[in-house]
């Protein structure tokens, strides 16, 4: 009787690379899927600014959607992705504008929805590699298929950073403005939308000319589509 020969290497590695691949999708749906209902006890960006500053504080405290104010869901909306309730978590018209901006000569911009800035902040790290786009647009898409609209933002509010060290919204409130984030005016949600670009350079407290054009620009915007336009998502 012939003896086996051995299985080759590389189709022994090429075999552990795809179970070790299908371990950790299957992990990540898990983990998205309890994230559904339990809020994430901290975010990849959150580990990532304390490892770079361990002796700066960080500042974060949790709220429920219905305990900020709706004026801030909707200036998010505004600023960064007017086609949140419409699109899967990404934004493809919003790309294609962003590919022929930059053919055309201008600077190329990010085009994130806020589902792919959501799944990035928990689980990725900052950078323009294709490799971290690629896990973004896959983890948004997951997003959207397990969680609705409504715990997106607020997932994305709690956690997205406002300030050198300050993460979510019931943080930024207290410390620009002295208010919990359910008392938020129109014109102060449209203040920490501005600086969600670049939150380390921009300040909501010490607005600069730019941000207030922002601010301006995102007040037209959400007049423009309304409270009524996030009901029901």
């Amino acid at each position: 009787m012939a003896r086996r020969r051995p299985e080759p290497l590389v189709r022994k590695a090429l075999r552990w690379l795809a179970w070790s691949f299908s371990g950790a999708l299957a992990a990540s749906v898990l983990i998205l899927f309890l994230f559904r209902f339990v809020n994430p006890p901290t975010s990849a960006f959150i580990i990532g600014h304390w490892l770079d500053h361990p002796d700066q504080d960080i500042r974060q405290a949790w709220v429920s959607y219905e305990q900020i104010s709706p004026w801030m869901p909707l200036a998010v909306v505004a600023s960064e992705d007017q086609r949140f309730p419409e699109h899967w978590g990404v934004d493809f018209s919003a790309i294609h504008s962003a590919v022929e901006e930059y053919i055309q000569g201008e600077g190329l911009r990010g085009a994130s929805t806020i589902s792919q800035q959501t799944a990035k902040n928990l689980f990725l790290w900052n950078g323009r590699s294709f490799v971290r786009k690629a896990l973004e647009a896959g983890l948004a898409v997951t997003l959207e298929v397990l969680w609705p609209k409504e715990r997106i933002l607020e997932v994305y509010l709690n956690i997205a950073e406002f300030g050198p060290g300050i993460y979510g919204v019931e943080a930024a409130s207290r410390a620009f403005f002295g208010i919990p984030a359910n008392q938020l005016s129109r014109t102060e949600a449209a203040m920490l939308a501005a600086v969600l670009p670049n939150p380390k350079v921009f300040r909501a407290d010490q607005p600069s000319a730019y941000v207030w054009e922002r601010v301006s620009w995102i007040n037209q915007q959400m007049g423009q589509l309304g409270l009524g336009y996030l009901r029901g998502i």
